[in-house]
């Protein structure tokens, strides 16, 4: 742009000033001709300027995920893909789809930013980041943020899409917070320099609907993340640590609260408490997690990643799932202890390619176990049901960078549901359960970055 400029100023020089050829001298008027003219210049490029510094702020940014999925069955009486990129469609079991399209626009004004993120797939457009961050000038190290964004809740959340190695969150994840983000406010503290530089503590308080539901309850939910960062720079060592909270409550739209209880057959399954007290009033969701990555540069190999988390609560629901409501329950609440973890292991192999190893586990009812599930217990608005069954997920995965924009993903999922032994050879609806069903996902997936 100032070349641009340079050459023009020439150029008007050139226009305004005499033949060098000429052995008449330049007048007063020609040179103060000229002097307006370099003034004018000047102002010119003073405006234009200040656009292109406005230009800098602005940073566009986003990504493509076009990819094909396989299962192994259709035409199955239990759902299959829910979290592995989405529910088959009926009679299907291969799919083309676009997972994420992602666009984002963000303007960084160093002290305060504007972001705002779109997803275009071929169901349609959804909201995923609107929000305002503003930092103080003092030290840097306070931060207000409002609108929509990541949940401030362990670290596989706030871990893009875009990057994370796996194709799609864990199952735990995706049931406590679908959709990731949430819409609310909160405080970040973040030190640029000092003792305290390598810690990061976030909270907040959130609507608890979701990141595109409105409001349908007058409860608000406080979120909170604390990490600390470790470095071992001698041995090629880093290892991150962090602990999270969740507190909130769901409003009880009827008298019925159901929570883990025993049947008067002595097998284990829900109790009710009808109160009239109890329409209206909250029902606890709280979480406890802890996270930690450890990171290693392994000779000849190359750099690899250990992450895990673990988490434990209670989580309101209904019979048929557990999966956190954008909307108020229509019927009583069942509130469950549940707990989960996941373990990932990404290893480099030269500069192109990662071997990728997931391990996740989600119990949606941590007082019952397989071997509780019983004829008698498997029925009625007391009985268990699918909802209850634990589930773990091994993935295997190979990611190739084609390029600095491109990437391939091939990933495959075993998902494996807790066999009902009990229940083999009967009527219950269940019985199907009483072996590992048929719900395998195979993902292949290519990504345009930029």
């Amino acid at each position: 742009m100032k070349r641009l400029f340079m050459f023009f100023g020439i150029l008007m020089l050139l226009c305004h000033i005499p033949a060098w050829a000429q052995d008449k001298p330049v007048s007063k008027e020609e040179l103060e001709e000229v002097k307006g003219a370099l003034t004018g210049l000047s102002e010119s490029f003073t405006e234009y300027r200040g656009y292109v510094d406005a230009l800098r702020k602005i940073k566009i940014s986003g990504y493509m995920q076009p990819q094909y999925r396989y299962t192994d069955v259709i035409n199955t009486p239990y759902n299959i893909g829910v979290f592995s990129g989405g529910l088959f469609p009926a009679n299907t079991k291969s799919v083309f789809q676009v997972r994420r399209g992602r666009l984002k626009v963000t303007y960084d004004n160093v002290l305060t930013q504007f972001v705002l993120q779109i997803d275009a797939i071929q169901s349609g457009f959804t909201l995923k980041d609107a929000y305002v961050m503003v930092t103080e000038p003092w030290t840097k190290a306070v931060g207000f943020q409002m609108g929509v964004f990541d949940r401030p809740f362990g670290y596989e959340i706030s871990y893009s899409s875009s990057s994370r190695e796996s194709p799609e969150r864990s199952r735990l994840f995706q049931t406590l917070f679908p959709g990731e983000r949430e819409l609310g406010a909160k405080l970040f503290y973040a030190p640029q320099m000092g003792p305290l530089s390598m810690m990061r503590v976030d909270v907040g308080v959130f609507n608890g609907s979701g990141p595109t539901a409105n409001e349908f309850d007058n409860f608000k939910d406080i979120i909170g993340h604390v990490s600390y960062q470790i470095p071992f720079d001698q041995i090629g060592l880093a290892l991150d640590l962090g602990v999270s909270g969740y507190f909130g409550n769901v409003r009880n739209n009827t008298r019925y609260l159901y929570t883990p209880g025993t049947l008067a057959s002595g097998a284990p399954g829900f109790a009710v408490d009808s109160t009239a007290t109890n329409v209206s009033a909250g029902v606890g969701r709280q979480y406890y997690g802890v996270d930690a990555q450890l990171y290693y540069d392994l000779p000849v190999l190359g750099g690899m990643i250990l992450r895990g988390e673990y988490i434990f609560g209670k989580q309101p629901g209904q019979s048929i799932t557990s999966i956190s409501t954008p909307a108020q329950f229509a019927t009583g609440i069942y509130q469950r202890d549940f707990s989960g973890w996941y373990l990932s292991y990404i290893q480099n192999i030269g500069n192109a390619n990662q071997f990728v190893l997931k391990y996740d586990i989600y119990d949606p009812n941590s007082k019952v176990s397989a071997a509780d599930f019983v004829t008698g217990n498997t029925a009625g608005s007391l009985g268990l049901t699918a909802t209850d069954l634990k589930y773990n997920t091994l993935g295997l995965g190979w990611i190739h960078h084609w390029d600095d924009n491109v990437k391939f993903v091939f990933y495959y999922e075993i998902v494996s549901n807790e066999k009902l032994i009990n229940l083999a050879n009967t009527t219950s609806t269940l019985a199907l359960y009483s072996n590992d069903v048929s719900d395998n996902v195979f993902t292949f997936r290519v990504q345009y970055k930029f």
